[in-house]
């Protein structure tokens, strides 16, 4: 079971965990590709609204201005978007000569954008989100079934914490596999309830309203209501805000975003590891038979 779940869903919790790991940076991320904001040099009077919504108009034939914005700096780029049907455009301006200045939209902020996107919904809106939430459960059996691939009896199990030495690689291979898995547990389970949740949130409130039903008097204090608030909180690993364990921005969150950050790639050294056995035990026998 342990193998073949593994094999079914290993290039799925490969890209999930990569993609979350990542995005526990996703602040610094979008901060990083927002570029300056564009200033006019132009030495003209400012256009009126109506004047660059002609502008835009004449210049995407068939598009109506759906939304136009300014900035405090009246000098900024305007923000003008534009649509025709479901296509949306959404275009900066020169609020002096109206000059179309290119997407309002930098690269880098859709790319971090689609990034999010295909870790939350595989880019597939709710679909995604929902599929997302069966692989939380499947990532929930892989470890249940390793744990107990992993027990090696009583006497000996603390001998299973640590790498030791000998047997070649390929024994090497199977205690990385092991170690890595068992000093990750508590946040492979962690993140695959919160995950679980995050992607199907209505079984769990349903559970969490049959266990404490909702009077007046508990409004605000249900214990389900603040396990299920901290499985989200505790699922991004961004938690100053909180003010626990930080207070807001320093060493504190970096090395709480990092420990979040690492932990999170343990499932992908679980599936590079994996894969390495199952090539050494199935694969490259079976090639060689052949």
């Amino acid at each position: 079971m342990h193998l073949w779940s593994g094999v079914a869903i290993g290039l799925y919790i490969l890209m999930i965990t990569v993609t979350g790991s990542v995005l526990i940076y996703s602040n610094e991320l979008f901060r990083a590709a927002t570029p300056r904001p564009i200033i006019s040099k132009g030495s003209g009077p400012r256009l009126t609204d109506d004047q660059l919504r002609q502008i835009a108009t004449r210049l995407y034939a068939g598009y109506r201005v759906v939304r136009l914005s300014r900035a405090r700096d009246l000098d900024q780029a305007v923000d003008i978007w534009l649509r025709r049907g479901d296509d949306i455009k959404k275009r900066q301006f020169d609020p002096r000569s109206g000059s179309d200045l290119g997407d309002s939209v930098p690269t880098g902020i859709r790319l971090v954008s689609n990034l999010i996107d295909l870790h939350d919904n595989l880019l597939a809106g709710p679909t995604g989100r929902k599929v997302n939430g069966v692989g939380a459960i499947a990532a929930l059996v892989l470890a249940a079934t390793g744990l107990v691939i992993w027990w090696p009896g009583i006497r000996t199990w603390r001998r299973s914490l640590t790498l030791g030495r000998g047997s070649g690689w390929k024994g090497l291979t199977w205690r990385l596999h092991s170690v890595i898995g068992f000093w990750s547990l508590g946040f492979t389970l962690l993140f695959a309830i919160s995950g679980a949740y995050l992607g199907n949130p209505g079984p769990f409130q349903d559970f969490a309203d049959r266990l404490e039903p909702l009077t007046a008097a508990n409004a605000g204090f249900r214990i389900g209501d603040r396990v299920i608030y901290w499985l989200a909180i505790l699922h991004f690993g961004r938690i100053n805000g909180i003010g626990f364990p930080c207070g807001g921005p320093g060493i504190c969150d970096q090395t709480t975003k990092a420990i979040w950050a690492v932990f999170g790639l343990a499932p992908a050294a679980m599936f590079a590891t994996g894969a390495i056995m199952w090539w050494n035990r199935v694969l490259r026998p079976g090639w060689q038979a052949r």
